[in-house]
């Protein structure tokens, strides 16, 4: 599963040892899309925004529920606790994600 975020929100999670997107204090959970569905996400909520990176993360052992999105019916991975750095198992550029999504 992926999660977009920005460079410095993964470097300050590095250091602390835990990623919370400001979504876990606002809804209660970190938002995540599949491969599929990284460039429509992309274009939905982060056309333009610069600096933005791409998590890869396994979901084992992981707090996951896939649950329906409201705004477009598709179902997508909610985590509904801080994501540990040891569960990111790969840091892509959006541009580079982007373009593995698409091929």
């Amino acid at each position: 599963m992926l999660h977009i975020a920005s460079r410095s929100a993964w470097a300050e999670a590095r250091t602390a040892g835990t990623y919370s997107a400001e979504s876990l204090a606002s809804e209660g959970f970190i938002h995540f899309s599949r491969w599929s569905q990284l460039a429509a996400t992309a274009a939905r909520y982060y056309s333009g925004v610069p600096g933005l990176v791409v998590l890869v993360v396994d979901p084992e052992g992981l707090d996951v529920r896939v649950e329906a999105s409201p705004s477009t019916g598709e179902s997508f991975p909610h985590l509904y606790e801080p994501l540990p750095v040891p569960a990111v198992v790969d840091v892509l550029p959006l541009e580079e994600a982007l373009e593995r999504a698409a091929g």
